[in-house]
């Protein structure tokens, strides 16, 4: 079955919160459940961020016992690396995903470790933009998918610095057609990659083909400067760049296939992060999405 009709069994989840192990802990961290329990509409299901060597987190696990929906965000893997995909990892994803019982994984499509795994590495590095690195990748999903029995969406990375002949969303276009599969296109991140290269936001949006993008993620964004380099700071607060808006608003009208968006806050408070939710939900009326949602 390919992806085409795999897709129509994919469940749409609509608004949702991220968390990772420990997140939830630190002060003022949004408590996910205490945001279902205040604006169940903001919190639609759980992108829980796993690292198998750490596990679930006390947040993950209570979340876990409600049912309540959720997905699988990776940390851990390179999928380019075949070795990365051994028998004792994969062994302990099946039992996460076995516990959590996501509508699909997830998770950046780059490098999240130089070398060998270690706990706590995380490194993250955004793939290298060519079709080499496309060829390599590709195996490593449809290899996931099939262990897992889920659907793997890869996501576009950040980054300060990007390598490679290809845009960064032809690069996942054509990653997402090769591993016959979606893919989770994050606003926030493409937005600092077309302001790197000095692209307009919507940059390259038009020739990919929109059937494909399953989730979204929005998230806030810090303009730092260090010694005249000026970049971004994916931050994940609150504070949402104007060009995440603008691809955020571009696609969710056009991603027909769209089940899922996630604002990225969850080191903020409910409060501060309302706002953000309330933007999320006013632009997705009258989207497929929301059509979707509607009894």
């Amino acid at each position: 079955m390919d992806f085409a009709q795999r897709v129509r069994d994919l469940p749409t989840l609509g608004i949702g919160v991220s968390t990772e192990y420990g997140a939830g802990d630190a002060e003022g961290a949004l408590d996910p459940l205490a945001l279902r329990a205040r604006h169940p509409k903001y919190a639609g299901f759980l992108e829980v961020g796993v690292e198998i060597e750490k596990g679930l987190d006390r947040h993950a696990e209570a979340w876990a016992q409600t049912d309540a929906p959720c997905t699988y965000h990776f940390l851990d893997v390179n999928l380019d690396e075949p070795e990365d995909l051994d028998a004792p990892w994969l062994r302990e994803v099946n039992r996460t995903v076995a516990r959590l019982d996501p509508a699909w994984l997830c998770g950046d499509a780059g490098m999240w470790h130089f070398g060998r795994r270690d706990r706590g590495h995380m490194l993250l590095l955004p793939p290298v933009l060519t079709d080499d690195a496309v060829t390599a990748m590709a195996p490593g999903i449809e290899a996931l998918r099939e262990h897992t029995g889920k659907e793997v969406l890869p996501e576009n990375p950040p980054g300060t610095v990007f390598v490679g002949d290809l845009h960064i969303v032809d690069f996942f276009d054509r990653l997402a057609r090769r591993a016959d599969t979606g893919w989770l296109l994050d606003c926030a991140h493409l937005a600092i990659y077309q302001r790197i290269h000095g692209h307009d936001p919507l940059e390259g949006l038009d020739r990919i083909d929109l059937d494909r993008v399953v989730e979204l993620h929005v998230a806030g964004g810090a303009v730092d400067d260090v010694d005249g380099f000026s970049f971004v700071d994916d931050d994940h607060s609150p504070a949402v760049l104007d060009e995440t808006w603008t691809i955020f608003e571009h696609l969710v009208s056009r991603a027909e296939q769209l089940r899922a968006v996630v604002f990225e806050c969850e080191r903020n408070s409910i409060d501060a992060s309302r706002p953000g939710f309330a933007r999320i939900e006013r632009t997705l009326r009258g989207t497929p999405l929301a059509e979707r949602l509607s009894p």
